[in-house]
């Protein structure tokens, strides 16, 4: 009998003994079955998710009396989630208009409803009447917030119907404005004029090096600049994201392009003072544009691959894989206090922005249309403005009102944070002042804006569909000792102009054809293999002249 009970008693402690170490946030979630729910899809990591999670569900026991569960919808990267609520409103709608409206389902329908740019003369009624329906509708995806991602990604959601005005404009006013949060900084949108999204957070751009590979390569100087990941001794050793998979990348890229803009156009003000601004700006940017692609273009040289996740360059230059790479700022500082715990002799990991090669953009977030728990998104909107979910983002783990587990190494967007001095020793960067920079650059949407999407695409085309051929001519030429002509050829990027990116190639990625966007790929990418091989052969031919010289 005793060792039958002995046996029975085993089991049950085995049984029990998940539900004993279960920390107890968790144990009293799980038993408050009469708990609210908010369903958020998001980008952000597992430490993002965990604090707000944790520190919402706090903050809201504290204001409505209630429990609430957080269900959080993690895809991927904001392409992913853009892809998917795309999809899922397409079908909710879809159900929509055929069972409730009883209209009949077909491309013209499909194509009309999330399209903000419906032609006013040449869409038909039944285009004009599927729009009004989807934006008079309560059509849910079944999630209730878009919570980061970059606000290119927020404004075409915006546009297309897909988030909804919130509150927070309405019982906040006096949050919206210059002394607070600013609608634009350095020609950034920080929010929705028509309140269907707002900027929470700030997120730059920059580089990320290892010291340690740096010393393993002969790089004495750490690198500053964009440009400085152009250098040969870097081969194999760039980690970079495919710009057309992740919209923060693409942003960073673009940053870089404005920045080449930004200075051809103060140069060439320098060097004719009497031509029209107009005309500079014109010459400025098409100048600019090619400048930059060129220096994406040896970053792409030097790429030891492109992954479709911007979390990972960060990692792999953190375990020496690569030197160094390309990510958005709080992967870069996170990695580096990540590694600086772990490390004894910490600072292995620099994370800087380029001087004057990156802005702040604000890392929004928006109300889905047909949210089911309105009243708890509304709410978590305003808690990640109000100063408790801005501690989050900076504070150091363990101080009072910040995290508890992860330092998020975040940039709270709102102005009045950094007038409390006595925080300053509360947070994570006390000395980024996104407010106050340097050599600022001064993001104009015009340059670039309307090309988000072809830009990316050019990248995809110029580094990675061509990676091979385009790493085997700059081995070559590194070998060559750089020759002038050889380095001229490979760097000719002509083919892939401002005008033919907002011409042809625009056409090409808007056409509801999908073949010729294929086709024009397939066209440009072969032109750029025969260049690449080019290039290499000259390279090639001046390595054996100066051979044969000696």
């Amino acid at each position: 009998m005793l060792k039958r009970f002995l046996i029975l008693a085993a089991l049950a402690a085995t049984v029990a003994l998940p539900f004993v170490l279960r920390p107890p946030e968790e144990a009293t979630a799980a038993s408050e079955r009469d708990a609210d729910t908010l369903v958020i899809i998001s980008p952000h990591n597992e430490a993002i998710r965990y604090e707000f999670g944790r520190a919402f569900r706090q903050w809201y026991r504290a204001r409505t009396g209630r429990s609430i569960t957080v269900d959080w919808r993690a895809l991927g990267g904001t392409s992913e989630i853009a892809r998917f609520i795309e999809s899922e409103y397409l079908s909710s709608f879809q159900n929509h208009w055929t069972k409730t409206l009883g209209r009949p389902w077909n491309a013209e329908v499909q194509s009309a409803f999330a399209n903000s740019r419906l032609d006013a003369a040449r869409a038909s009624a039944e285009a004009h009447e599927a729009r009004a329906a989807f934006l008079s509708s309560e059509v849910s995806c079944g999630i209730d917030l878009f919570f980061g991602g970059g606000a290119y990604d927020f404004i075409r959601q915006a546009e297309a119907g897909r988030l909804v005005p919130t509150r927070i404009f309405q019982t906040h006013p006096q949050w919206f404005g210059d002394e607070v949060l600013p609608q634009q900084h350095a020609g950034e949108p920080y929010w929705d004029a028509q309140g269907r999204w707002v900027g929470i957070v700030l997120g730059d751009y920059g580089i990320l090096y290892n010291k340690d590979s740096l010393a393993r390569l002969g790089v004495e100087r750490a690198p500053q600049q964009w440009a400085d990941l152009g250098d040969p001794r870097f081969i194999g050793e760039v980690a970079l994201c495919d710009p057309s998979k992740s919209g923060s990348i693409a942003k960073a890229f673009e940053n870089l392009i404005q920045q080449q803009m930004q200075r051809r156009l103060h140069a060439l003000r320098a060097e004719a003072p009497g031509l029209p601004d107009a005309e500079l700006e014109a010459r400025a940017i098409r100048e600019g544009w090619e400048a930059g692609l060129r220096i994406i273009q040896l970053m792409g040289a030097n790429a030891r691959y492109f992954t479709d996740s911007a979390q990972k360059p960060p990692i792999d230059v953190s375990q020496g894989d690569s030197a160094v790479g390309v990510c958005i700022d709080f992967y870069g500082r996170y990695q580096a206090e990540a590694i600086a715990r772990r490390d004894d002799a910490g600072g292995r990991l620099v994370y800087l922005s380029p001087r004057g090669g990156s802005v702040s953009s604000a890392d929004p977030i928006g109300l889905l249309r047909g949210a089911p728990h309105r009243e708890a998104a509304e709410l978590f909107i305003e808690f990640t403005l109000s100063m408790e979910g801005q501690k989050l983002w900076n504070f150091k783990v363990g101080t009072e009102g910040g995290p508890t587990r992860f330092a998020l190494r975040r940039i709270p967007a709102r102005r009045d944070f950094y007038a409390r001095e006595d925080w300053r020793a509360l947070r994570s960067d006390p000395d980024t002042l996104p407010y106050v920079q340097e050599d600022p650059l001064t993001y104009n949407a015009s340059w670039t804006g309307p090309l988000f999407r072809e830009m990316a695409f050019v990248i995809r085309l110029m580094c990675l569909d061509n990676h091979r051929e385009l790493v085997d001519a700059w081995r070559a030429i590194i070998a060559a000792g750089q020759p002038a002509a050889a380095l001229a050829a490979l760097q000719d990027l002509s083919l892939l102009s401002y005008d033919r990116a907002s011409g042809e190639i625009r056409a090409a990625l808007r056409s509801k054809n999908r073949a010729d966007e294929l086709r024009l790929a397939r066209e440009l990418s072969a032109q750029l293999r025969t260049q690449y091989a080019h290039a290499a052969t000259l390279a090639r031919q001046a390595t054996k002249r100066r051979s044969e010289a000696f």
